[in-house]
């Protein structure tokens, strides 16, 4: 495929107007789109949209003096996909910041699988989150998914948007290529997970057993809680429960750092990962 940069001159162009100030942009409800930042992440979206995930590319806006380097990525997009060109001024003037990186793409998410759907694919390991709500630390978990051979994440609604700007950025665009689903409670997630026949494994300081004794098994969801709070107690009552041994005098690990953790040893003892 080859690709046709088109300058522009003037920040209020309207062909730009999606790119606009999205520092503001980022923070309300886009109608499945999203912004992709970074050569990694634009180079994930390129390949998503090629393979058909259900991710695809509505725009591409580049700085001018990076555009030779990221030829080959822009090369693999459709040809009625536009590549826009500017310079420093005028990408940041559209941009409403000093946007160094010099590579940002409009996505925009398909109408994706449901939770039930999602898991009916059966994969062996998935993370399930409850009410995160910080952007960097769900873009870690995807990031940690795709690392330790999680097939899917699953979250309730109250969970943060995964297509936030800066969660894709921080998973190196793993929330392009791990399927996930976030709707209903808690409540809802979990009961879809024991119907699926997964072995629910609560990650908390609080848990009953060391994460050592989780024992392998055919589909393994392990389910982490928001940032300071954890799991609510009635969830912790609920399920099977696993703590990870540390040292004394700390509270708790940040839950990414937790996750990876708990997802390694399980993804190893599951032979998901060498």
């Amino acid at each position: 495929m080859t690709f046709n940069p088109i300058d522009i001159a003037d920040a209020d162009d309207p062909r730009i107007a999606a790119f606009r100030s999205i520092r503001e942009r980022d923070m309300t409800g886009r109608e499945g789109r999203f912004i992709a930042e970074g050569t990694v992440v634009l180079r994930m979206l390129a390949a998503a949209h090629a393979q058909a995930r259900g991710f695809h590319a509505e725009a591409i806006l580049i700085l001018r003096s990076r555009l030779a380097g990221v030829a080959e990525i822009l090369a693999c997009f459709p040809s009625e996909v536009p590549v826009y060109v500017a310079e420093p001024a005028v990408f940041n003037a559209i941009t409403g910041f000093d946007m160094h990186r010099g590579v940002l793409a409009i996505g925009r998410r398909a109408e994706a699988p449901g939770l039930k759907d999602l898991l009916a694919t059966a994969p062996p390991l998935v993370l399930a989150a409850c009410g995160l709500s910080n952007h960097d630390n769900m873009g870690a978990l995807f990031r940690n998914a795709a690392a330790f051979g999680a097939g899917a994440v699953v979250m309730d609604r109250t969970a943060c948007d995964p297509t936030y700007r800066k969660s894709i950025r921080v998973s190196v665009g793993a929330v392009l290529t791990v399927p996930f689903a976030r709707e209903g409670s808690i409540e809802t997630v979990i009961g879809a997970l024991i119907a699926e026949g997964y072995a629910l494994w609560g990650l908390s300081p609080r848990g009953r057993v060391a994460l050592d004794a989780i024992p392998p098994a055919p589909r393994t969801a392990l389910l982490v809680g928001t940032e300071g709070e954890g799991l609510p107690d009635a969830i912790m009552a609920a399920i099977d429960t696993a703590r990870i041994a540390q040292a004394p005098g700390l509270d708790s690990l940040n839950v990414a750092t937790a996750a990876a953790i708990a997802l390694h040893r399980i993804a190893t003892v599951n032979g998901l990962v060498g």
